[in-house]
Order: structure tokens, then C-alpha cells, then sequence
């Protein structure tokens, strides 16, 4: 019986070998020290991989294996949403042309210095220029204290909207009518302060300094106590429609 279960275990651990050049692995190296969500804001831009340096960050599998043609699309954020972990130090982060024509074009580079233990959001932004073939786009730290009050939500403004003037984010709860400022005024390429909100459901909207008119509005968004959300504007100021894709809207992210 045991010559009969080390011949076994003998031929399970040969077939694993056979499977992977590389059998053994290596898992004693500590992991990144930083993270970073990726998102196509650009107005119009096609769809993108995002890199770091020459390091490819998302992409997107086909259903044969292959690496999709469609990339991380216009109101899309990179690998679901989710993190990746990034090691710290200075980069030029780019989104490149997934789509076989201009293959791995970069339509944009970003400069920023990553710091070790914090999180961060890369947009692209403003409007794609089709005959540069090149798009705007900025970083923010996703500075959110690793001190959580697991009874209420964490929640920020980010602006993204070129064509923007400064805004507040105001959450209004459906069932008290009770409406908060998320932080104050924040201008395009700005992100406001991570600001503490009770737990529910609430209408969302943005308001320009000293007007009582809404700019932007989104209806019935959930904040989950202990979580942590980034509001992100994205969009064309002047598109007036309610479908339009490139119309004003606000998007909710989950940071944690």
C-alpha cells in the first residue's frame, strides 16, 4: 500500500512539473507597496490598456484566450474596478490603443511618484483630439484613513469634467431628506477630502459656488457602513441629453 501511494504522489508531482516550465515557484518576495485604480474618462477616447513605464496594467481576455481588441473603454475602470499593486518610485503612466489599428498607440502619458503604503486613481481625461490622437489626464491619492468607523461610509468628490467650473458634491438621504456638502468646491483635476456619512441611500448632486441649481445629479446611490467611495464627475458640460454617453455624470467607485 505505501509503494502504491509514493508511486502516486511520485507521478502527480511529475505531471504538475510537466505542466509549468517554471514548477517551482518563488512566493517568499513581500508584494507591491503601493496601489492604483486606472479609469478612461477621456471624452471619446477609444479603449485603452493602461501601463506603467513599459509594465501593462489591464487588459482584457477575449473568449478565445487572446487579449481583447476593446480595451478599458470611455466611463470604464480598469481590472473591475479593484487595485493593483504597484512597487513605489517615479513613472510615466500611459493608456495605449487596444484595438488593432494604431496597436498600442499611447494616447496619453501621465508623470507621477508612487509612495509606499498609499493608493492612488489615475484618470484619463478632457477630450480626445482624433487628429493628435492624444488625451488629457491626471493622478490623485486615494487618501482615505486606515482608521475605520465601521458604522458609517467614507465619501469624495472628484472632478474630472475639463469643461467644468469648481463643484460640491451634496448627498441628500431619501428617507430624512437630509442633505450634506461632501467637502467643498473641487476644480477639474481635483479630489476633495474623504468626509464621513451615515449609512443609506442618498440622491447625489453637484452645485457650482453660490448657485442652488443642480449641475449634475445621480439618484438612489447606496453607501455601505465601513466602505469607502470616490464620486468621479466625467463628461461634457454643454451635452444637455439624458442618454447621451458623453453627457454629465457622476460615478461611484468602491476604494474599500
Amino acid at each position: 500500500m505505501m509503494r502504491h501511494r509514493t508511486l502516486a504522489m511520485f507521478l502527480a508531482a511529475a505531471a504538475l512539473s510537466a505542466c509549468d516550465k517554471n514548477a517551482v515557484q518563488d512566493i517568499t518576495s513581500a508584494p507591491p507597496g503601493a496601489n492604483i485604480k486606472f479609469f478612461n474618462f477621456g471624452i471619446n477616447a477609444p479603449g485603452v490598456n493602461f501601463y506603467a513605464n513599459d509594465t501593462k496594467f489591464t487588459a482584457i481576455s477575449s473568449t478565445s484566450g487572446a487579449e481583447s481588441t476593446t480595451g478599458t473603454v470611455y466611463g470604464g475602470v480598469g481590472n473591475g474596478g479593484f487595485y493593483s499593486g504597484i512597487a513605489t518610485g517615479s513613472y510615466t503612466f500611459s493608456g495605449k490603443i487596444a484595438a488593432a489599428t494604431d496597436k498600442d498607440l499611447a494616447i496619453s502619458k501621465i508623470t507621477g511618484t508612487i509612495a509606499d503604503g498609499k493608493s492612488y486613481s489615475l484618470y484619463l481625461s478632457g477630450f480626445y483630439d482624433a487628429t493628435a490622437k492624444s488625451v488629457d489626464g491626471f493622478i490623485v491619492e486615494d487618501n482615505y484613513s486606515a482608521a475605520i468607523d465601521y458604522s458609517q461610509a467614507y465619501v469624495r468628490f472628484v472632478n474630472a469634467i475639463p469643461n467644468s467650473t469648481p463643484q460640491t458634491l451634496y448627498a441628500k438621504n431619501t428617507v430624512t431628506n437630509t442633505e450634506i456638502p461632501i467637502g467643498g468646491l473641487v476644480a477639474y483635476k481635483g479630489a476633495g477630502a474623504f468626509v464621513p456619512v451615515p449609512f443609506g441611500v442618498y440622491d447625489l448632486n453637484t452645485r457650482t459656488s453660490g448657485s442652488s441649481a443642480n449641475a449634475i445629479s445621480r439618484a438612489a446611490v447606496s453607501f455601505v457602513p465601513g466602505r469607502v467611495y470616490s464620486i468621479s464627475s466625467r463628461g461634457d458640460m454643454t451635452v444637455v441629453s439624458t442618454t447621451a454617453t458623453n453627457r454629465p455624470f457622476l460615478d461611484n467607485t468602491t476604494n474599500r
